[in-house]
């Protein structure tokens, strides 16, 4: 894989107020911003192009990171307006700058241990999901992975999804008719949840998963945020 993309759009409301002013991603853990972390380990496996999505505070970004020529990668920005586009309308809008093979996806406020290198890179389905143990703050989980290594919206024993897969683009082909926004967007750009078209694509068993037992953490609170810090 060449390719991924990070989201970096959101508004960070729960992480207020640290997020007046800064964008989530770039709140620092342990002395680098937290989307530092992902681009050292998209580095370390040869990836070469990354979009982060941008929308809050976007002008940081290019200001922090700049071209990514540091990490020996090429940076572009997806700008999605002052509104983020939801994670299913964020990757549509930045599928023009991802190439035709599947890539990486990392929501770019978690922070982890998981090695990239174990991902993938040419999932049988529609995608593969990386699952986490289930954190305090979302005991029931999201979806239920097989010994097969399948994953089910129903059934099983749920995990929580890390925020990291890879997906293929054919994942959004049918987003119009899953998200019942019919023959047209009802935005331009539309927007739209990722959730829905994998729930649909679980049901056809395109999607794969498995399961990092190793550090990870939804940096969704100062709180959080501060334990990250404090932890070894």
């Amino acid at each position: 894989m060449r390719h991924a993309l990070i989201f970096a759009a959101g508004l960070g409301e729960r992480m207020r107020p640290l997020t007046h002013h800064t964008p989530k991603p770039l709140l620092t853990v342990h002395g680098k911003p937290l989307i530092a972390w992902h681009l050292e380990k998209l580095a370390a496996i040869d990836v070469r192009y990354v979009v982060i999505n941008t929308s809050h505070l976007a002008e940081q970004f290019p200001e922090v990171l700049g071209d990514g020529s540091r990490w020996g990668l090429r940076i572009r920005y997806a700008y999605e307006g002052p509104t983020p586009l939801e994670t299913g309308g964020g990757m549509l809008n930045a599928l023009p700058l991802l190439g035709p093979e599947p890539f990486i996806v990392i929501n770019g406020d978690v922070w982890t241990d998981a090695d990239f290198a174990t991902l993938p890179s040419d999932p049988k389905g529609r995608a593969h999901l990386l699952m986490v143990d289930n954190p305090p703050h979302h005991a029931n989980g999201d979806f239920a992975l097989d010994e097969q290594g399948a994953l089910h919206d129903e059934g099983g024993r749920r995990l929580t999804y890390s925020g990291i897969g890879v997906y293929r683009r054919e994942l959004l082909n049918d987003w119009h008719a899953v998200t019942g926004q019919g023959d047209g967007p009802s935005h331009t750009p539309p927007r739209f949840k990722l959730a829905p078209l994998l729930r649909t694509a679980m049901q056809r068993g395109e999607v794969s998963g498995s399961h990092h037992r190793g550090l990870w953490t939804d940096v969704g609170s100062p709180e959080r945020l501060a334990a990250l810090n404090a932890a070894n």
